[in-house]
């Protein structure tokens, strides 16, 4: 039997028994589709991961003070204490001290009231310097951002957020209008494109203003040197390690720390944000897709049952073809084919019902679904690999019938 014969008859094998074909094909379609869905989602949730971690910033550093003591000696978390003023920010921005480090900002925040005629709206107010466009990686889609004259002259100019403008001023160009912040008046100067949410941070919603102008018109406090973080922009992804060590050394002298284990501040870096995340989220998929890949393992035990029955139920024609002079390596390669037949059309099928589900469940979830090619490819070659590797029994049963035991059996 030519190996186009032994084609011809898989098909038709497969064809004649139109309903458990499909419903074997059904239990690997569920299980590649699984597989392409679950994959998906985990590499686009650790896209958006990395997007939401670039967008705030590139080669980003970020400082953060101490903790606090109280009296009664409750200690607070990092970030509480006092420890970092704009002096250190000035020292950090010196390139002959710090040669790897491109640009600083400094920055304090704190949630206010923000009013515009007969609307108004509370959210988070951010005084910094203008170095902060850059460090952070954002832009302005309207106006300007603030300028180191509006730093040194104690400006009243305040740059929105995209939500923030549109909670205020709805259809108004929100440029050149007056904003109270915490009740200061303050002209807008500019408005930021917009930069997306997080789970716990919407970087729309937010508004910048000069931080001499926040220290001492509208936050306020004894301590108006003190700034909440600084932020610091190595000059380049490979030089993100050196900026580490000598910011790190420069605050320690500043701040007359002979031990580094007693600093009362705390760098991060954005590689070890997004290393810990996408750690998380791969080993997510991974779970997800080893859940998926158990209903393929149940679409491999459909293919071998239903080609044990086929087995079965043609032990008659198995042995006229073998009295007839096939051999038992073509008996072999038909039930192969049978088998592999269903696994490819279970894949193909699959495949494209987990592309389908790739593009429409975006608009209905909120988790965007990366389609891999890679995972695509790979999931039909699983399929068709199913159907052969659970084939093979049936195949080498069939294969090992004796032609006058088949004949005579009933």
């Amino acid at each position: 039997m030519t190996w186009l014969e032994t084609l011809r008859t898989g098909f038709d094998a497969v064809l004649s028994h139109r309903l458990r074909s499909a419903l074997t094909v059904l239990g690997i379609l569920i299980g590649i589709a699984a597989v392409i869905l679950t994959v998906g989602l985990g590499e686009g949730a650790q896209s958006q991961v990395t997007a939401r971690i670039a967008s705030l910033g590139t080669n980003l550093l970020t400082v953060t003070p101490g903790s606090i003591t109280s009296a009664t000696g409750v200690r607070g978390g990092l970030g509480t204490a006092s420890t970092l003023t704009l002096s250190d920010a000035h020292a950090l921005s010196d390139r002959v001290v710090a040669p790897d480090i491109a640009a600083v900002a400094p920055t304090t925040q704190r949630s206010e009231v923000l009013a515009a005629g007969s609307a108004n709206w509370t959210t988070t107010v951010v005084g910094t310097t203008a170095n902060w466009l850059a460090v952070r990686a954002r832009s302005v889609a309207e106006g300007r951002f603030l300028d180191n004259q509006d730093v040194a002259d104690h400006a009243a100019v305040v740059v929105l957020g995209p939500v923030t403008a549109q909670e205020l001023f709805a259809r108004r160009d929100p440029v050149g209008q007056t904003v109270e912040v915490a009740g200061v008046p303050m002209s807008v100067v500019g408005v930021l494109t917009s930069a997306g949410a997080s789970a716990t941070t919407n970087e729309d919603d937010q508004a910048i203003v000069p931080i001499t102008t926040a220290a001492d018109r509208i936050f306020g406090g004894t301590t108006r040197d003190s700034v909440g973080s600084i932020l610091l922009e190595a000059t380049s992804s490979r030089t993100l390690s050196a900026a580490y060590q000598e910011a790190d050394a420069e605050l320690l002298a500043l701040h007359h720390i002979s031990a580094p284990a007693a600093a009362d501040f705390t760098i991060s870096s954005q590689q070890s944000l997004l290393s810990t995340a996408t750690s998380v989220d791969r080993t997510l998929t991974v779970l997800l897709a080893g859940i998926a890949a158990i209903s393929l393992l149940v679409g491999g035990i459909g293919v071998m049952n239903i080609m044990l029955v086929s087995v079965t139920e043609r032990v008659r024609e198995i042995g006229l073809r073998k009295a007839l002079g096939a051999t038992p390596g073509a008996i072999r390669r038909q039930f192969l084919i049978e088998a592999s037949v269903l696994g490819m059309v279970g894949g193909v099928l699959g495949a494209a019902i987990g592309l389908i589900g790739a593009v429409t469940l975006p608009h209905l979830v909120s988790n965007p679904i990366s389609i891999s090619p890679t995972a695509t490819v790979g999931a039909i070659a699983v399929a068709i690999a199913i159907g052969v590797g659970f084939g093979v029994y049936p195949a080498s049963r069939a294969a090992r019938l004796a032609p006058i035991d088949a004949l005579r059996s009933e």
